[in-house]
C-alpha cells in the first residue's frame, strides 16, 4: 500500500484509502488532554479492525489544542496504529499557517494530511485550487481534500475537486457537502487512483453503492466494529448485509449530530465508560436530554452501560 513511485520528482498516489477511517475524538480530563485514555481508544479502534485513523480533525476539537498537544496526539497515533494509515488533520484558513502545521507534524511520519477548505475566508474556486495546489507541492505525503461547507462557509465544487485530483499527491476527498449530485460527478469523473470518501456516516451506503470507497466516520468512535463491517460489506458488494447494518446504525448516525459534533459522541462515549465527558470551550457538554438520548441509543446497539 505504501510503495512509492515517482513521476517528475513527485511521489505518486501511492496510498489508496478505502474502508472506514475514524475521525478520532480527543479525550480531556481536568482540562488537559487525557493521553492514557487516548491510547486506550486507539487500541480499541485497532482491535475492531479499523482501516485507517484520522486524528486532529473537527471531531478532535483541533482548533482548541495547542501545538505540543497536537504533536503528542499524532506521535501516539503513529505509535499505536498497528500499521494502519494515519491521515492527520493539518488544515487552517491560512496558507502560511497550514504549511507551518505540516512542517510541525511531518517529523512523526503521517501517511497523509487531511486539509479542510479554508474556513471563514470564503475563497473562490480558483483561490481554493491555488491553495490546495500550494499545500500539495509543499510535501511528498498524500493530501486528502476535506469539503464541509456547513463548517467552512464555502463549497469545493466538483470541477475544482477534479482539477485537484490530477495533482500527483492529492489522493482523496472527504466529501461532507451532502450534495449527492456533486459527489456523484466527482465519483464518475475522478482518476482511478483517487478515493472518494463519505464525510457523513448516514451517506456511507448510498455513496459507496455508486462508487465511493469508504467513509471518515464519527460514529465509529462509538461502534467501530459495525462501521468496519458496513464498509467492508459495501466493498465486496454485499448490499443485503450493508443494508441491515445501515438500518441498525441509522439512529446512531442521526443522534451523533443532534448537537454540534463532537458533543453528542463524547456524551455517548462517557455513558459507555470510555472517557470523561469533557470538552473545551466554546464547546460544552451535551444537554441532559441529549445525554439521555445517546444513553438509549448505545443501549439499543447492545453495549453494556
Amino acid at each position: 500500500m505504501k510503495n512509492q513511485s515517482q513521476k517528475g520528482g513527485k511521489v505518486m498516489k501511492n496510498l489508496k484509502l478505502s474502508g472506514c477511517g475514524t475521525a478520532l475524538v480527543t479525550p480531556f480530563r481536568n482540562g488537559n488532554v487525557d493521553y492514557d485514555t487516548y491510547v486506550r481508544l486507539l487500541d480499541r479502534q485497532v482491535k475492531a479492525g479499523i482501516h485507517f485513523l484520522v486524528p486532529l480533525g473537527t471531531t478532535g476539537e483541533t482548533p482548541c489544542l495547542d501545538v505540543s498537544e497536537r504533536l503528542r496526539i499524532l506521535e501516539l497515533t503513529v505509535e499505536h496504529c498497528a500499521g494502519r494509515p494515519v491521515v492527520v488533520g493539518g488544515g487552517t484558513n491560512s496558507l502560511s499557517q497550514t504549511l507551518g502545521s505540516i512542517r510541525e507534524l511531518e517529523r512523526f511520519g503521517p501517511d497523509a494530511y487531511l486539509i479542510v477548505v479554508p474556513y471563514y475566508n470564503k475563497p473562490t474556486q480558483q483561490g481554493m485550487y491555488e491553495y490546495f495546489k500550494a499545500v500539495a507541492e509543499s510535501t511528498d505525503k498524500g493530501i486528502v481534500l476535506y469539503n464541509v461547507p456547513g463548517r467552512t462557509g464555502a463549497n469545493l465544487k466538483a470541477e475544482t475537486t477534479l482539477r485537484l485530483a490530477e495533482i500527483p499527491n492529492v489522493i482523496a476527498v472527504k466529501e461532507a457537502s451532502g450534495n449527492y449530485a456533486q459527489i456523484s460527478e466527482i465519483i464518475r469523473n475522478a482518476p482511478e487512483n483517487f478515493s472518494v470518501l463519505s464525510g457523513n456516516d448516514e451517506e456511507t451506503l448510498p455513496l459507496m453503492a455508486t462508487g465511493a470507497v469508504g467513509v471518515i466516520s464519527v460514529a465509529s468512535n462509538i461502534d467501530p466494529e459495525d462501521m468496519v463491517a458496513l464498509a467492508e460489506a459495501m466493498l465486496r458488494d454485499d448490499i443485503a448485509a450493508a443494508r441491515t447494518l445501515h438500518h441498525k446504525l441509522t439512529p446512531l448516525f442521526r443522534n451523533c449530530f443532534v448537537e454540534s459534533n463532537p458533543i453528542p459522541v463524547k456524551a455517548a462515549m462517557a455513558v459507555m465508560g470510555l472517557m470523561e465527558n469533557s470538552l473545551r470551550l466554546p464547546l460544552c457538554r451535551a444537554s441532559e436530554s441529549t445525554c439521555e438520548l445517546l444513553r438509549q441509543t448505545v443501549k439499543e446497539l447492545g453495549f453494556n452501560i
